[in-house]
């Protein structure tokens, strides 16, 4: 019977290669750690090839490797697992050596997207430039009360999007030319406060280690000695909305908890010796910045300086915050943080998370692709989106779908402040550990 409609339907079976199709009932509880499947009995039905006037074999365009029937020894195993009808399969372990390699993820990514192309990047550059001198020239001549904050939000994600473009030239995916790379990446970051090479060198550092708990530079957890010797302030200010979205700028000046230096000092911890003139020449580009500003305030007046670069300032801190924390945090389940012999750059880049800003993804440069990006930060921004299609086949269970944003992405707020409230702190010794809660800090948020 069931061969009559297949062939009424213009549908024919595969011969026998590919591995059989289950069918049935599979467990989405999230409270459900083993995730069953019920198979019907005594069925032996086959994948399906549809055909119409041409046959088309699809399978063929399926752009991940397809396997091979079962051997003997694999068809065996999964029938002795088998029970009444039932497959327990074992949880997912992220914290789990991936089967696969980091030059398997490569070699998935398509040649083109390695490609960097010098007039593309700086297309994105005069766009944003035009946008934010646009702004600004419109807010000041409107005036207006009504318009002010629509402009302060518009602003600053636009400053946040010019710190983005420079992060590429940090990463030296804007361009194979390191001198263009430098100058218009002081110029975006120096305009919005930010030492170019100060930063470029401590955010090479949170790459070279991500996930590693005491080695990474950036929203690294803090080991459990730490946490306990912060003082109540600190403890607060770190873990209760809005502080941490406007921590960047403090961060440049004394770094995190744990750790001494600042991005602006040539002899910190920070920098080898040999980055001293490049530490240098950022601080000066920064200074002087501050100083055209200071005298900005003085020709146009303090509260218009305060309206057109203040407040978007501020906006744009509290985005790369948020961005960069919801990154490595906030995931709904657990992911594990490494330290000693357990860590490698593929594991701990595959804690990273990608995550969808609706609307803003295209303003702020698909900077929500963050997996390959903090895999393959060479990548540039235009083929991240891309580059992440093709190495999804070969991540599997280890790429995590991020949720589908509203046109603003006001669902990553929640995110936020549910991490903030439970992921506190780690073990002190093990090699792979996971955020712990230190349940004072959460019972006082939870009654505010």
């Amino acid at each position: 019977m069931a061969s009559w409609v297949l062939s009424e339907c213009g549908i024919r079976p595969l011969s026998h290669i590919y591995s059989r199709p289950r069918t049935g009932f599979i467990s989405n509880s999230k409270n459900n750690h083993s995730r069953i499947r019920f198979f019907h009995s005594n069925q032996s039905t086959t994948d399906l090839k549809f055909r119409g006037s041409k046959e088309r074999n699809w399978a063929l365009r399926v752009s991940a490797p397809l396997r091979v029937a079962y051997g003997e020894e694999e068809e065996r195993e999964e029938i002795s697992n088998r029970v009444n009808g039932v497959v327990e399969e074992p949880d997912f372990d992220p914290g789990a050596p991936p089967p696969f390699k980091l030059a398997d993820i490569r070699a998935a990514i398509p040649k083109h997207c390695w490609v960097k192309d010098p007039w593309r990047s700086m297309s994105y550059v005069v766009r944003d430039v035009v946008v934010v001198f646009g702004l600004a020239a419109a807010a000041a001549y409107l005036n207006n009360w009504v318009v002010w904050p629509l402009y302060w939000a518009a602003q600053g994600t636009m400053f946040w999007a010019l710190f983005v473009l420079g992060h590429d030239c940090g990463h030296g995916s804007f361009s194979n030319n390191p001198k263009l790379n430098s100058v218009v990446g002081h110029i975006l970051h120096s305009s919005i406060l930010v030492p170019y090479h100060g930063w470029r060198i401590s955010h090479r550092t949170h790459h070279q280690n991500h996930g590693h708990v005491e080695n990474d530079e950036s929203w690294h957890p803090l080991p459990e000695r730490i946490y306990k010797n912060l003082d109540n302030i600190t403890r607060l200010l770190r873990f209760t909305v809005p502080f941490p979205m406007l921590a960047y700028p403090f961060y440049l000046w004394g770094r995190s908890p744990g750790k001494t230096g600042s991005h602006f000092d040539p002899s910190s911890d920070l920098f080898v010796p040999s980055e001293r003139k490049d530490v240098i020449t950022s601080t000066v580009c920064w200074t002087a910045m501050a100083a055209l500003l200071v005298g900005l305030s003085f020709v146009m007046g303090p509260i218009q300086m305060l309206k057109l670069y203040g407040v978007p300032y501020w906006i744009f801190v509290t985005w790369l915050d948020f961005v960069t924390y919801l990154h490595h945090h906030g995931h709904e389940d657990k992911l594990p943080w490494y330290r000693g012999k357990e860590w490698s750059y593929l594991r701990g880049g595959l804690t990273t998370l990608d995550r969808d800003y609706g609307w803003i993804n295209n303003i702020h440069h698909d900077i929500g692709t963050h997996v390959i990006h903090h895999l393959f930060p060479q990548i540039p921004h235009y083929h991240l989106i891309e580059a992440t299609e093709a190495a999804k086949p070969v991540l599997g269970k280890y790429y995590r779908e991020p949720k589908k944003s509203a046109p603003l992405p006001f669902h990553l707020i929640g995110s936020l402040v549910r991490s903030l409230k439970k992921d506190h702190y780690v073990n002190d010794t093990d090699e792979i550990v996971y955020y712990q809660t230190d349940p004072q800090l959460s019972s006082s948020s939870n009654s505010k």
